[in-house]
C-alpha cells in the first residue's frame, strides 16, 4: 500500500499518528483531572500537583497503544520522547485552564 513500507508506517503518518495520539491524551487527561472527586474544579483544585499524576499517567500510558496503532516506539529516541510529553502536557494545560475557568465540571 501507499502508506506502509517493508519496515511499518510511513513518515508522514507515524508523525500524524504519534501527535494525534499525543494531543488527543492531554485532552482526555484534562477531562479526567477535572472530573476526578479528588481533584475537580475548585480552587483548591488549580494549585493540586496531583493532577500532574494524571498527565504522567497519560503520557506513559500512550506506548502500548502507539504500539497497537502500529508504531514503532522502540525506534523512539529522547527527542521523540519529549516530543510526546511535551504535546501532551500542553493540550493538558490548555484544556484544563479553560475547565477550571469556565468552571464547567
Amino acid at each position: 500500500m501507499a502508506t506502509e513500507t517493508a519496515s511499518g508506517l510511513s513518515d508522514h503518518l507515524r508523525g500524524v499518528t504519534v501527535t494525534t495520539v499525543a494531543c488527543l491524551s492531554g485532552i482526555a487527561a484534562a477531562l479526567v483531572s477535572a472530573y476526578l472527586p479528588f481533584l475537580g474544579t475548585t480552587p483548591a483544585a488549580a494549585t493540586d500537583r496531583l493532577a500532574l499524576l494524571v498527565v504522567a499517567a497519560f503520557v506513559f500510558l500512550q506506548i502500548p497503544l502507539l504500539k497497537l496503532l502500529g508504531v514503532k516506539v522502540e525506534e523512539f529516541g529522547i527527542k521523540d520522547n519529549l516530543y510526546v510529553a511535551f504535546m501532551t502536557f500542553t493540550l493538558w494545560f490548555i484544556a484544563y485552564g479553560v475547565i477550571l475557568s469556565a468552571n464547567l465540571a
